[in-house]
């Protein structure tokens, strides 16, 4: 990505997160940006396919670091630290990306279905992985669905804890409260924990 077009990428995911789709003009961002409209229609037919490269960009960032960490793990308690982890640390980067998907949730219009089927392909990686590690013993039973949302949710979680607490996360610290809250309720525990 040039310099320009990753200015125009980054400008209006801000303004995205900010002020929101509809309130955001083309005339902002390239008033922001300092760049002429034709500079942006060079890169970007219109605002729709800012928005939609933003989303496509975000989620495949998530997805490559999900995927790229946990292939290199046996165990699925620890890919589930891993995707706990890398969440985490998605929100501290790109909190405005995290704001816009998460914004547009709720709806029908074309870009809020376009939102959700990426956060629920990305959900059914999740659930995929709660489910093979129930199938072999390393997760407790329950319902994958459902792990797998909540899971989801700690980026949620984390946006309204960032946004409360207003300073920095610190990352090992939070991982560490989830870690004790989630991770145990899925671990299998063996018969001297039981007792």
């Amino acid at each position: 990505m040039n310099k320009t077009k990753r200015k125009i990428f980054e400008t209006s995911m801000k303004l995205f997160a900010e002020k929101g789709y509809d309130a955001t003009s083309i005339e902002e961002i390239t008033a922001t940006v300092g760049v002429a409209k034709g500079t942006l229609y060079y890169h970007f037919s219109s605002k729709e396919e800012i928005f939609n490269f933003l989303v496509e960009e975000g989620m495949k960032l998530l997805q490559n670091s999900i995927d790229i960490k946990t292939s290199k793990l046996p165990n699925y308690i620890d890919k589930i630290k891993a995707i706990i982890l890398i969440q985490i640390k998605i929100v501290v980067k790109y909190e405005d990306l995290i704001t816009i998907l998460l914004s547009q949730l709720w709806g029908n219009e074309k870009r809020n279905l376009k939102c959700k089927k990426h956060i629920y392909e990305y959900i059914n990686t999740i659930e995929k992985i709660v489910k093979k590690g129930i199938e072999v013993g390393q997760i407790q039973k329950g319902d994958s669905k459902a792990i797998a949302s909540e899971i989801y949710g700690l980026i949620c979680s984390t946006l309204v804890y960032k946004q409360r607490k207003q300073e920095d996360i610190e990352v090992a610290k939070l991982y560490h409260e989830f870690e004790n809250t989630i991770i145990k309720g899925l671990r299998v525990k063996n018969k001297e924990e039981i007792q």
